[in-house]
């Protein structure tokens, strides 16, 4: 398992320093990784990525500038040849298949084995779409999300909701769609509602699920 001579060129992506520590370390001990770096934003890593050549980037879904589907996306339009694996305690399978339709190459959860999260590494590399044991049992499973209710939405809301998942402010979307701030966050707050949600976080996850995103 990742026995070739290659040096692998992997970066991190997550909101939580303790995480980036853990993983920085592990890999450290093989021999055919390298950490190109870690990042706690998604827009510090595209930024790193415009001017590096990565192999392999572990990502997580939640992180505090951009929902992790919207990054997979900017990431591959970037760099098509970079792997993106989904590192994350989210287990929903809409969430899931979206990140596959957004371009990643295979969707682990953090609670993934040691040598198990190397073959899986392997596997992107290989061209494959991979997952995590667990992962493989949730897409194994009947899909009821076709069951759910989409809530309607006016072409104005998911011009919104998009500028929302891509991090964008509401003085920043007010500004792009020459709106009144008070009309984005009366949007905004009309979005929450539909989806029954009290943040930005769980309304872009609730749009993934959706796939609305």
């Amino acid at each position: 398992m990742l026995q070739d001579s290659t040096l692998i060129s992997l970066a991190i992506v997550d909101d939580h320093p303790v995480v980036l520590q853990g993983l920085e370390s592990f890999f450290r001990k093989e021999k055919h990784i390298s950490i190109a770096g870690t990042f706690t934003t998604g827009n510090d890593f595209l930024q790193f990525l415009s001017g590096h050549a990565v192999q392999v980037v572990l990502l997580d879904i939640t992180l505090p500038d951009i929902h992790g589907a919207e990054l997979c996306k900017k990431i591959k339009q970037l760099s098509p040849a970079t792997c993106v694996l989904a590192f994350s305690n989210h287990s929903e399978r809409p969430l899931i298949m979206q990140m596959l339709q957004n371009g990643a190459s295979g969707y682990l959860l953090k609670n993934v084995a040691s040598e198990e999260f190397l073959k899986c590494i392997e596997e992107a590399l290989d061209g494959q779409v991979t997952f995590s044991t667990e992962v493989k049992k949730i897409m194994a499973r009947p899909n009821t999300s076709a069951l759910k209710t989409i809530p309607p939405l006016t072409k104005r809301e998911k011009q919104i909701l998009q500028l929302i998942a891509e991090g964008k402010t509401n003085p920043e979307i007010a500004n792009q769609l020459s709106l009144s701030i008070l009309t984005i966050e009366t949007h905004r707050r009309n979005l929450m509602q539909k989806f029954a949600v009290k943040n930005a976080a769980a309304l872009i996850t609730e749009a993934v699920q959706h796939q609305l995103l």
